[in-house]
């Protein structure tokens, strides 16, 4: 009856557990709701943020692109504008000639001017005379055929002179037209060049103020898009952040349910141990058969720490082979037949009484002995015979005997760490430091 009504109180607290866990069941799945939104909204930003990051890298190859061309541009301004100050040197230097022929000219035009004095005078003296008539007086006034011959060579002279001014007049008058056409002709190319370069220039000048322009406002864009970038990033950001909080409450939920869970385990066990205790105290005081089949309880010493359990000393504190490759042996073990009594080695409080990992069904005990905390661990019990929370005396029954676990047969592992329980290996100590066998 009293067995029954311990078992019908753990089915109680658990059930008393359950609305909680469900409860945080349900806030879980709410965070991970929240979260998956999250996620989503990072993966679309993410997007977002690479297709921005492409634009910025085409309107950055436009920029460039355009910046060479305005520097083609620039340059080509630079070539027009020093071919038309090579023009304008021509020019100048033509306008010079033209100055000094315009000097050659003048001196040339006044011997033509000179020359005209005398055909002038020679036209005037013909006139006066009839014409050739003149010359035949000359000739009929000599005095001798001496001087007839003088007279008529100073004629020819006169005749071939007059020959010559002409054709030196025509000659002239043909050469200074020449130079002016030459010159004139010289300077009009020249400032034609001169026109097609500046038309050019203001051309390329056109072209430059366009593409400047058009920079100009790339790099706007380019500047907007960055602002738009950077929006992105820290709007990312602030999802990531709130994301990852979210993410650690969900976490923190996660282990709270479990640490729920954990505790309703060990408190559903602790009742079904302790009514197994019960029965089995029933079965031994009553003297049954069934009792004698497992070993007896061992003796409490008179100090401080006493052996777990009656048994064979099998594996001590050291390294070993258990046929899964070498390792270290954190403690002793004891083996026993199955549902042989473990006993509390020193007085302590029971902080641990659940399965864990490769120790199987394992209770552990919190010892404060002349102001050091110890550290006491029972593993692969067959079933346990305390609960968490309890505090035990030395000698007092917290389990039984079994194989749970990484076990090649019923034994108890019994370790001893100095201070609390972080693993096997963490402060472990050699318990027959402590205890006798």
């Amino acid at each position: 009856m009293l067995q029954k009504n311990k078992v019908i109180a753990a089915a109680l607290a658990t059930t008393l557990l359950v609305p909680t866990m469900s409860a945080s069941a349900e806030s879980v799945s709410d965070l991970k709701k929240e979260k998956n939104a999250l996620d989503q909204k990072k993966s679309k930003i993410s997007k977002e943020l690479q297709a921005k990051k492409e634009k910025i890298a085409k309107a950055q190859a436009e920029i460039e692109k355009s910046a060479k061309e305005v520097s083609k541009i620039t340059v080509k301004i630079q070539e027009t504008d020093n071919k038309i100050e090579g023009v304008e040197q021509k020019i100048a230097q033509t306008k010079y000639e033209i100055e000094k022929l315009q000097k050659s000219i003048e001196v040339l035009q006044k011997k033509i001017d000179e020359r005209n004095e005398i055909l002038k005078e020679r036209a005037r003296a013909m006139q006066e005379t009839g014409g050739q008539v003149g010359y035949i007086d000359v000739l009929l006034g000599s005095n001798s055929f001496s001087d007839f011959i003088d007279r008529v060579s100073a004629v020819n002279e006169i005749v071939n002179a007059d020959e010559r001014i002409v054709e030196e007049q025509k000659a002239d008058q043909a050469k200074v037209e020449e130079q002016q056409n030459q010159v004139k002709e010289k300077l009009a190319e020249q400032e034609d060049r001169k026109k097609e370069l500046e038309d050019l220039k203001a051309s390329l000048k056109k072209q430059q103020d366009k593409k400047k322009a058009a920079l100009t406002q790339m790099e706007r864009k380019q500047a907007k898009l960055n602002k738009e970038r950077k929006g992105l990033e820290n709007h990312y950001s602030e999802v990531a952040s709130v994301s990852s909080k979210v993410q650690k409450k969900i976490e923190a939920e996660q282990r709270k349910a479990a640490e729920k869970a954990r505790k309703m385990a060990e408190a559903a066990a602790a009742k079904k141990a302790s009514a197994a205790i019960s029965t089995t105290s029933n079965s031994i005081s009553s003297g049954s058969s069934s009792s004698a089949s497992v070993g007896s309880v061992p003796t409490a010493s008179s100090g401080t720490w006493m052996k777990p359990a009656q048994g064979r000393f099998t594996s001590g504190f050291a390294g070993r082979d258990i046929g899964a490759g070498a390792e270290y042996h954190y403690g002793i073990d004891i083996a026993n037949s199955e549902g042989t009594p473990i006993v509390a080695a020193a007085d302590g409080v029971v902080f641990r009484a659940s399965p864990l990992s490769t120790y199987g069904n394992v209770v552990m005990i919190t010892h404060n002995i002349n102001g050091q905390t110890y550290t006491s661990l029972y593993a692969h019990m067959s079933r346990f015979g305390t609960s968490v929370g309890k505090t035990v005396k030395k000698g007092e029954v917290i389990g039984y005997i079994g194989s749970t676990g990484r076990s090649t047969g019923p034994h108890v592992h019994f370790e001893i760490h100095i201070g609390s329980w972080v693993n096997q290996a963490t402060g472990a100590v050699n318990p027959l430091q402590y205890i006798s066998l």
